[in-house]
């Protein structure tokens, strides 16, 4: 199986775009530490993603994952869990950002070595 760095890392692209804008668009800017979180976890998740589609290497999935893992469980790391709208851009963005870090991962390891001669 080939792999495509631009559907995965063009999702999360999309995706830390949306975590970026998502304070503003499901109105939790005044949630401050959730707004902080979806900002710098956005911004790292774009220099992540954007590095990985010039370039592919493994540790920037590996990155992408431990991103998407805080980014999920930031909601009760950051003491925002009892906000409804924070909580779940964050859950739920999260756990899409690891699953394609872990699909990529996978496939990384599943594609057979090329041989040089």
């Amino acid at each position: 199986m080939k792999r495509n760095p631009i559907i995965g890392d063009g999702i999360n692209l999309l995706l830390a775009i949306w975590l970026f804008l998502s304070p503003w668009i499901v109105g939790f800017v005044a949630v401050v530490p959730a707004a902080w979180t979806a900002w710098l976890s956005a911004i790292a998740i774009a220099i992540i993603s954007i590095a990985a589609l010039a370039r592919l290497a493994e540790w920037e999935e590996w990155i992408n994952l431990i991103l998407g893992v805080w980014v999920l469980i930031s909601p009760w790391v950051v003491r925002v869990s009892h906000q409804q709208n924070p909580t779940v851009v964050l859950f739920f963005t999260g756990l899409v950002v690891a699953i394609i870090a872990a699909i990529e991962l996978w496939m990384l390891h599943q594609t057979p070595p090329r041989v040089t001669a």
